[in-house]
């Protein structure tokens, strides 16, 4: 299959206005490139822009970017313009299948068939995104962790039309950019980090429906607890550790029974209208009247740190 070669990527699009697709664009800004930004309307410029300066602030700090200007993107709200003369398109567009579909359809009869689109979507497969697009074969998700700027993770899988060398490309672009992607082996909904997320979130309901623990006492839990640990070594190597010379062999045989007892409930609780008040006055009151700009600067405040921390130690 012929692709663009990944050396000459210089323009790529970033398509949607939310958050990951203003982070995406942000990112791609600090590493150098031309960035074309596709938004639905003009109305969320302002917003888009205030996002990306939120974003500046954490990459200077992380990166040595030098003297670019993060207003230099070029924002389009006619999409055809976006998507001319790139060699390279994240899609970040809402989670909605059908808008997904037609995107896809779209993009598939006007944009070249060795430029490479991966989608940013968390809770779509690419085999239905891509069920309409007549040049299927290079459509990957690059699933994103939450800020894309920071966070290096990008978990990469391909639909059933999606031609292997796609992702073999995506996965090497990816790389070549600093981020650390994840090839998966078949498509499972939410993807692997999604899927270990949403189990935590699920007992963490639990918790607050049972009147067993506050949201805030949660987020404690896992900041004081197990967070910074799992920063530095995940789930699984943790565990190997924890357990001496003997590693994860030890865990399983002294612990192994423990997994028949009732430590946790994966079944979705049911969001009963006390639990969601509970979770949302409980998250609320964390925040101290604090607004969503002052808690992400906070937030990637710390995330550099951490990553700081892991570059020293070679992670």
């Amino acid at each position: 299959m012929s692709l663009v070669d990944i050396s000459s990527v210089k323009t790529v699009c970033s398509i949607g206005g939310g958050p990951i697709g203003a982070g995406w664009a942000a990112f791609f800004l600090s590493k150098g490139f031309l960035v074309k930004a596709y938004l639905h309307s003009e109305k969320e410029k302002e917003d888009f822009l205030s996002m990306i300066d939120t974003a500046w602030i954490s990459l200077e700090k992380l990166n040595e970017i030098g003297d670019i200007n993060p207003h230099s993107v070029q924002i389009n709200t006619d999409l055809d313009n976006a998507v001319q003369d790139v060699q390279f398109i994240q899609e970040s567009a809402p989670e909605n299948l059908t808008l997904k579909q037609e995107l896809y359809a779209y993009l598939g009869n006007i944009v070249p068939s060795e430029v490479v689109i991966c989608s940013s979507t968390s809770g779509l497969t690419m085999t239905e995104i891509q069920a309409n697009c007549l040049t299927a074969e290079r459509t990957v998700v690059a699933h994103p962790f939450n800020p894309p700027y920071l966070l290096p993770l990008v978990e990469i899988v391909g639909g059933e039309k999606t031609n292997s060398d796609a992702v073999i490309w995506s996965r090497n672009f990816y790389e070549h950019i600093g981020k650390a992607p994840l090839v998966m082996n078949k498509e499972i909904p939410g993807f692997v980090a999604t899927r270990l997320q949403e189990a935590l979130w699920r007992e963490a309901l639990h918790m607050v429906a049972n009147n067993e623990a506050t949201p805030e006492e949660i987020d404690k839990a896992l900041i004081n607890g197990p967070g910074p640990r799992m920063a530095i070594q995940g789930q699984c190597l943790a565990f190997h550790v924890a357990c001496g010379e003997g590693g994860m062999a030890t865990n399983l045989d002294q612990f192994g029974p423990a997994l028949k007892l009732p430590w946790t409930r994966l079944a979705a609780p049911e969001l009963t209208q006390k639990l969601r008040d509970s979770m949302v006055s409980g998250c609320i009151n964390m925040t101290k009247g604090k607004d969503f700009q002052n808690l992400s600067l906070e937030r990637d405040k710390k995330i550099v740190e951490i990553m700081k921390i892991q570059k020293m130690c070679g992670l």
